[in-house]
């Protein structure tokens, strides 16, 4: 009965799904791995 109260009462953290839109973080993740191929097969170290 008296951990109700406490966990009622949490700080607010900034976990992960609170942190803007995940669609745009993947997208430019994705966009940072296609601009690293490209700059690894013009150097030819692939």
């Amino acid at each position: 009965m008296t951990a109700h109260p406490a966990t009622a009462a949490r700080a607010v953290t900034g976990g992960p799904r609170e942190d803007g839109p995940d669609l745009l973080e993947h997208v430019m993740g994705w966009v940072l791995v296609a601009v690293f191929a490209m700059l690894v097969t013009q150097l030819g170290l692939l």
